[in-house]
C-alpha cells in the first residue's frame, strides 16, 4: 500500500511525455511463520505501483497518444533500467521513472 506521505511527495514529480513514476513494492520483512528477515536477505521485488503518468507520446502527425497505464496500476518492472528518483524532504523514498514501453506488464 502507498503511504499518503509518499503519495503527496510524489505529486511534486510530474512525468513528461510517455514517462511513468513508479514506487517499487517492498518485500515482507517477516516470513509466514513470523521470523524477521535481515535487510540483506530481502530481495527487491520486480513489482511497483504507478504513482503518476505523463500526458502521452507525441506521434509523427503531432497528435498526443495517451498512455495505457494509469495511477494506481500494479506493474512488473525490468531488472535494470529507468532512473531512480529520491522523493521527499529527507530523500528517503526512492521511486523509478521509466518510459511506458520499458514496463514489462500490467498486473491484474
Amino acid at each position: 500500500m502507498i503511504s499518503s506521505r509518499a503519495l503527496f511527495s510524489a505529486r511534486k514529480v510530474v512525468p513528461l511525455f510517455d514517462r511513468v513514476l513508479i514506487q517499487r513494492v517492498k518485500a515482507e520483512a517477516r516470513t509466514a511463520s513470523g521470523i524477521l528477515l535481515p535487510e540483506k536477505a530481502i530481495e527487491k521485488l520486480p513489482e511497483g505501483i504507478v504513482l503518476a503518468v505523463g500526458p502521452g507520446k507525441v506521434g509523427k502527425d503531432g497528435v498526443v497518444v495517451p498512455l495505457s497505464l494509469k495511477e494506481g496500476d500494479r506493474v512488473l518492472l525490468p531488472s535494470y533500467g529507468g532512473n531512480v528518483v529520491k522523493v521527499g524532504a529527507d530523500n528517503d523514498s526512492e521511486h523509478i521513472l521509466l518510459h511506458e514501453n520499458e514496463v514489462l506488464a500490467k498486473l491484474e
